[in-house]
């Protein structure tokens, strides 16, 4: 499988390990894979695979590197052995973050899981006397910690070359930015715009839109791009390649902070006192593709999208998004409208951000349904959302993905994530007995007859 998978019409479907029947990357994912396959599906889409730093949200994780234990099966290699071949030579070629990663998480343990600017100052400034001496003292502890990190990484070697024989891309998620208590920012403070002490001067968020008066303050850390950039972008390119290893194709969640970022004082607690500020995206991705080649990344552009993004994500001839939910108002440009969808686009019904698409619908005044039906060419209210399904497919994107809550043409109570919100969140599983007998068939059926059945191994 070595073509670029988003230069031909393909169709796949969104759904994260944690929402498998067993919510883990087991069995589960190996009889997924086959449903795929005989659905005619070639992609299958993630959220990020990374460890929650509170919560269980994908999206703010301890590393930018490691990925989450509880997504993946108990190994049954258990029993920790360094003198391994294969583990010798994978945690030389991963010590570039293993180190950083597995010391962060025994000192996080060992004070409790307090945050790292939280610790003794030559912990939390990396005396290197300590961290030796911390290698020798915790040498098991260190050493299980890696090993754990290698396991997991050799069962999804094993998922990632059975869903190749099945003519299956992985389709994975990258966040822009990385939470502040996390093991790069530890690692790599000259990185983001921190005081003497660890602490953010500004973070990230979005501004007052439509959906709050007061914006979203996620508080992030910033990139201090300026010394990124004096060292040729080394840990984007070194995070980059790394998603690529795990992945096929990989999202970076809003691209716009590639182009400008809303940067907004720490001390504020809202996102409403913010400015945008320019990044030297165009610089990173120059550097990206001359260290790595073109790789097959897609945009995540939604929102307010400004001239300047959509001209960075074209000139790296990079695929953007769009939400046929997003489609139903009276402004003809809009890009999510069926008729301005391009090919170098990958559509969705919705995202994992969104209510499903029966959840978006019955929210709906009876004037808005009134309006959605007419607009889908539709009579009764059932027909909704596979007339969504049946759209998106027939798109001119060349990469169609449709959630599995909208498939089974789920409400609200399956909606994975309400942004803004902190409980209810990535908690929806599906059952195997919901998998109709004949939906593996409908949909192969519709990616023939919208021509994204691409030949399977």
């Amino acid at each position: 499988m070595t073509d670029c998978p988003l230069l031909q019409r393909r169709s796949g479907i969104l759904l994260h390990p944690s929402s498998l029947p067993s919510g883990q990357l087991d069995e589960d994912a190996f009889h997924w894979l086959d449903f795929l396959q005989q659905a005619g599906q070639s992609v299958w889409q993630f959220l990020p695979l990374g460890i929650p730093s509170s919560g269980l949200s994908p999206y703010q994780c301890l590393s930018a590197f490691a990925v989450n234990p509880a997504l993946f099966a108990a190994d049954e290699h258990t029993q920790v052995n360094v003198q391994d071949s294969h583990y010798q030579v994978w945690a030389e070629q991963q010590a570039y973050w293993l180190n950083d990663f597995v010391h962060f998480m025994l000192l996080k343990s060992m004070h409790h899981g307090q945050a790292w600017f939280a610790w003794p100052d030559y912990y939390r400034d990396r005396h290197a006397n300590v961290l030796r001496e911390l290698e020798v003292s915790h040498r098991h502890e260190l050493n299980a910690l890696r090993w754990q990190q290698f396991c997991l990484h050799r069962q999804w070697m094993k998922i990632r070359q059975y869903a190749h024989q099945k003519g299956i891309y992985l389709f994975g998620d990258m966040p822009i930015f990385v939470a502040h208590d996390s093991a790069d920012v530890w690692a790599s403070p000259q990185n983001f715009l921190l005081d003497h002490l660890g602490m953010p001067t500004v973070v990230t968020g979005v501004p007052p839109d439509y959906f709050s008066a007061t914006g979203q303050r996620w508080g992030n850390p910033h990139y201090d791009w300026e010394s990124m950039q004096s060292d040729g972008f080394c840990w984007w390119k070194a995070r980059i390649e790394h998603h690529f290893s795990w992945f096929d194709i990989v999202r970076i969640d809003h691209f716009r902070g590639l182009e400008a970022a809303w940067v907004i004082n720490a001390d504020c607690e809202t996102a409403v006192d913010g400015h945008w500020q320019k990044a030297p995206g165009a610089a990173l991705l120059q550097q990206v593709q001359e260290h790595i080649g073109q790789l097959p990344l897609v945009a995540e552009d939604l929102g307010v999208i400004t001239e300047e993004v959509v001209a960075l994500r074209k000139q790296f001839h990079l695929p953007g998004m769009a939400v046929l939910q997003f489609s139903f108002d009276a402004f003809e440009d809009n890009p999510h409208k069926p008729q301005n969808i391009h090919p170098d686009t990958v559509v969705y019904t919705g995202t994992h951000d969104n209510d499903t698409s029966r959840g978006w619908f019955d929210s709906l005044n009876e004037q808005e349904q009134q309006q959605v039906m007419q607009l889908l060419q539709v009579s009764d209210a059932e027909q909704v959302v596979p007339a969504l399904l049946e759209q998106a497919s027939a798109s001119r994107a060349h990469l169609s993905i449709l959630p599995l809550q909208d498939l089974l043409a789920l409400g609200s109570e399956a909606r994975m994530n309400t942004p803004g919100t902190t409980t209810g969140n990535w908690l929806w599983q599906f059952c195997w007995d919901q998998m109709d007998a004949s939906m593996a068939e409908r949909l192969k059926q519709l990616s023939i007859q919208n021509k994204r059945l691409q030949n399977h191994a």
